[in-house]
This record gives C-alpha cells, sequence and structure tokens, in this order.
C-alpha cells in the first residue's frame, strides 16, 4: 500500500478552504474511488486524471486507488481539482518523489490529451493558500498571471501532465509534444464611459451625481424618456477615485470568480460599472445558480456602480433582493450544498420613467396611462427599498436653451472635487471604522449635531408631518454632510441640510 500527498483549494462563494488531497493505491482489484463531497464535475476528474496519465506517457498504476479530499464535510465542485488528484496518484505510484508534495498547492483542469486548462477563482484560490502558509502553487501557464498578483507566493507554471512530473522530480518517458492551452479572453472590454461635460443642462441631476460619488449616496432618477438619465449613470464610475490596493483585490477577486476578470490587465483599478436589463432574473442579479452559487451583478458591482435602467420593469423579487446589500454590503446565498458569501457593497442608481408611456411629466398631457397603471408602475419601487436610497432626484427633459448652452464641467474637474471631498471625510472620520458618509450610522451625526438643532429645522418639521421616517431623517444627515464636504465646510450649516433635504425628497425647502 502507497499513499501520496499534496494540496488544492476549494472555492465556497469567495471564501478559499485548503483542501488535503491523499490517493492510497492498494494491492486489491484495480478501481478508482473519489470520496470527500464531490460534485458532478469532480466525481468526472477520475476519468479525466486517468486518460490524462495515459496521454502523458506515463504508467496508470494497475491498483484499487482511492482518493479523499479532506475536509470530507466541506462541499467541493469544479474541475480545478483535477491536477491535484493526478499529482497525489503519481506521488503514491512512484512516478513523482512524494516528500514536500504536502506543501504544496496544485490548481488545474486536466484535458483528456494531458494539457492544463485554466479555471475560475485562479486569485482567491492562491490568497486563500497564501493566508494558510502555503507558499509554492503550481498552475496552467495561461493561469500564472492571475496566481502571480497575490504577495507572498512562488507561482509555477505548466503547459502540460507531463510538466509537472518533470517540475516534480520525475522522469517520464518523453514528453509529448502539445501546444499550450491560449483561451479565448473572457474579461470583459472596458466599456468608454464618455465624459461628464457630454451631459447638457441638468444642473441639479449633475451636482446629484457629484454628491452621490463624494459620499458614496445611492441615487434615484426619475423623468422623462431622452431627458438623460442613463447617460448621467453612465458618468457616474469616471467621477469615483481608484481603488485602494486591498479594495482592488476584493473587486478582482470576485471577477475572477465570476469569470470576467482579464489577468493580462493586472489588478482591477478602477469601480466596476454593472447594468444588467431589466430582464434579467434574480439569480442574474445578486448571484446563484445550482450548487454552491456564482456571484451575480450586484456582487460583480462591489466598491463600484449597479446602475438599473427603468427600473420598475425589473421584477418585484430581484428589486427587493436589494435591500440585503443596500444595508450590508454582502450578499449571503443558501443553497441545498451550502451558503456563500459574496460582497456586494456597490453605489445603487435606479432610473424611472414616471409613467410605463414615460409622458406623465409636466402637464401630462401626452400620456395614455390610466392612473392605476401610473400607481401600478412606480408601486414597484417599494417604500423600504426607496427608503434606503438617499439621493431622489427628478431630470426634467432638457429644452432648447440647454441644447445650445455652453458644456458643463469635465469629468477631469468633478473627479478632482470628490477626491477632495473624500479626503475631508476620511480626515473627519479618522479613528471610526468608517470612510464614506453613507456608512455612517445616525447616532454619531446626531450627536455631531448636538447643541446645533436649529440647523435641523427643516428636518424636525419633515418628521413631524410624516414626509420622512426616522431612517430617512438619518439620511439626510448624511447627504448634508457630503454637501460641506464638497463645499469645503467642516461643518454642514442650515443651507447644507436644506439643499440635502430638497435631493433627498425633490420638495424645495
Amino acid at each position: 500500500m502507497a499513499l501520496g500527498t499534496t494540496a488544492a483549494v476549494a472555492l465556497v462563494g469567495l471564501s478559499g478552504h485548503v483542501v488535503e488531497v491523499q490517493a492510497q493505491l492498494a494491492y486489491s482489484v484495480p478501481g478508482f474511488v473519489l470520496v470527500g463531497l464531490p460534485d458532478t464535475a469532480l466525481s468526472e476528474s477520475r476519468d479525466r486524471v486517468r486518460a490524462a496519465v495515459l496521454s502523458s506517457r506515463i504508467d496508470w498504476p494497475n491498483r484499487k486507488i482511492t482518493v479523499n479530499l479532506s475536509p470530507a464535510s466541506l462541499p467541493k465542485r469544479g474541475s480545478g481539482f483535477d491536477l491535484a488528484i493526478a499529482v497525489a496518484v503519481l506521488a503514491g505510484s512512484g512516478e513523482i518523489p512524494a516528500a514536500g508534495l504536502d506543501r504544496v498547492v496544485h490548481v488545474g483542469e486536466l484535458g483528456l490529451d494531458g494539457r492544463l486548462q485554466p479555471v475560475r477563482g485562479v486569485l482567491p484560490m492562491v490568497a486563500a493558500a497564501v493566508a494558510s502558509g502555503f507558499r509554492d502553487v503550481v498552475v496552467p501557464t495561461a493561469d500564472v498571471a492571475e496566481a502571480s498578483l497575490v504577495p507572498g507566493v512562488r507561482v509555477r507554471g505548466a503547459t502540460t501532465l507531463a510538466d509537472v512530473v518533470v517540475l516534480h522530480g520525475g522522469t517520464p518517458r518523453s514528453v509529448p509534444d502539445v501546444e499550450p492551452v491560449r483561451p479565448p479572453r473572457v474579461g470583459v472590454e472596458p466599456r468608454a464611459a464618455g465624459d461628464l461635460a457630454d451631459v447638457l443642462g441638468q444642473d441639479i441631476p449633475r451636482l446629484a451625481l457629484e454628491i452621490a460619488a463624494a459620499g458614496g449616496h445611492h441615487l434615484l432618477f426619475t423623468g422623462p424618456p431622452g431627458a438623460g438619465k442613463t447617460m448621467l449613470a453612465s458618468r457616474l464610475p469616471g467621477i469615483l477615485p481608484d481603488l485602494t490596493e486591498t479594495e482592488a483585490v476584493e473587486v478582482t477577486a470576485v471577477h475572477s470568480v465570476a469569470g470576467t476578470f482579464d489577468p493580462g490587465a493586472g489588478l482591477m483599478t478602477r469601480p466596476p460599472y454593472e447594468d444588467p436589463h431589466h430582464t434579467a432574473t434574480a439569480a442574474a442579479v445578486v448571484g446563484g445558480g445550482s450548487g454552491l452559487p456564482r456571484p451575480g451583478a450586484a456582487s460583480r458591482a462591489h466598491r463600484g456602480v449597479l446602475f438599473l435602467d427603468e427600473a420598475p420593469e425589473f421584477g418585484q423579487r430581484v428589486l427587493e433582493t436589494l435591500r440585503q446589500p443596500l444595508e450590508h454590503g454582502e450578499l449571503v446565498i443558501h443553497r441545498a450544498a451550502g451558503a456563500a458569501r459574496f460582497p456586494a457593497r456597490f453605489q445603487l442608481v435606479l432610473a424611472a420613467n414616471p409613467c410605463p408611456c414615460g409622458k406623465a411629466g409636466g402637464k401630462g398631457l401626452g400620456c395614455s396611462c390610466t392612473p392605476m397603471a401610473r400607481r401600478r408602475y412606480l408601486g414597484k419601487l417599494s417604500g423600504p427599498l426607496l427608503d434606503r436610497v438617499d439621493l431622489q432626484v427628478h431630470v426634467e427633459a432638457v429644452g432648447k436653451d440647454g441644447m445650445r448652452g455652453a458644456p458643463g464641467e469635465s469629468t477631469e474637474v468633478v473627479a478632482a472635487r470628490v477626491r477632495a471631498a473624500r479626503a475631508a471625510t476620511r480626515e473627519r472620520l479618522t479613528g471610526t471604522p468608517w470612510t464614506l458618509n453613507a456608512q455612517v450610522p445616525g447616532t454619531w451625526l446626531r450627536e455631531r449635531f448636538r447643541g446645533r438643532w436649529a440647523v435641523l429645522r427643516p428636518v424636525d418639521e419633515a418628521l413631524d408631518s410624516g414626509l420622512l421616517s426616522l431612517r430617512g431623517a438619518d439620511r439626510v444627515l448624511r447627504l448634508a454632510y457630503t454637501v460641506a464636504d464638497v463645499g469645503g465646510r467642516g461643518e454642514p450649516t442650515a443651507a447644507d441640510v436644506g439643499l440635502a433635504l430638497t435631493l433627498r425628497t425633490g420638495r424645495p425647502v
């Protein structure tokens, strides 16, 4: 009886868990058994591994092979365990020296011809291995660039299984001549965001966009078709600051698992932008799928912008599932095979027409919708959802004066003010766990206003009249601080509070 051991990594959501891969070869009736809670794709690795070994001109051990993936209680899925299983079996049969293999992580899918295929989620896998004390990782050549983004790891790439045998000191009779796998580019090409100067007129919506960027606030645009709601939303990522190194690793890990990351471009340093179509399902937006779920658009928008155009056209279930990430900054998706956590701290931007036909603005003379249809249409945006959206701004149609007017400020100019406002916010919040005004709890804000209650008179009146809930009042205070930061003031004035209330409720103070 012989035993070979190496390591692989299982992903549950974005959390990586190092798995010990043990292969026992016994002198008994030949067979191949895989245990340790594998899914269907992983169970099929028995056939892939055997074919890859034979295609690599390496003798297949004619014994009873039992491969255990420990811990056995952890669900394991996908084809990324193929290479580790093959290495463990070959170490047990003596084709590879077994010494030291238990401290090496192997990740990769095997083709029937022995080639190594790239897999999703290499970045969080390697990061989990390093966090567990492993320093040596072997991956397919196509995944070397992505794996090398993790500091403190020695990455070695291989094109074929025979290359891995040679890498570990084995001596195959000959190395088959195969071309390395060159997968198609899976990264999403960055779209041209355009410049904020392209937006004509719309002074108030532009100000709301700047305030949203400076404070990390959620935003709702309502208005007729063609007023510029989509154009404004698409300009928001351009005025957001670059991601920090920690944020870049988080965002890149999500896109690695989702399969939308191009490792050749390095870490993602710009805030992502996701705009799913209104026909998207809940699984497409918040994540899901059979077995263990995958990240959806909300997680891919982590540290960036999630834009829902024609928001009332989305399914009610899709909209309501966004309440959890808006409140907690993460998504927890439960399935029969287990629960997965995905980060989802995004800025939500909603756009909606005033009615199904979109002509109810102004006097509404051209609108053909019944009052019931209007109520049903906007009623899809529930009160609890809208209560979590700080800025709610109406976008009027641009007339001839706006079309012929001078262009507004460019993205570069506005982005500089946003960076300055965020720097002021960070300085004020030094020593706290928060970095943006949108994250600050109401208790802390109200304490800052103690002794200056007169400034909050419009908020008090809105509370008394039922225009604001207590949660809405706290969001007005957050907005007031962002307005002050954009204006270069240390503390909000009565005018700042009034503007914040107007941007929140759409009613002038």
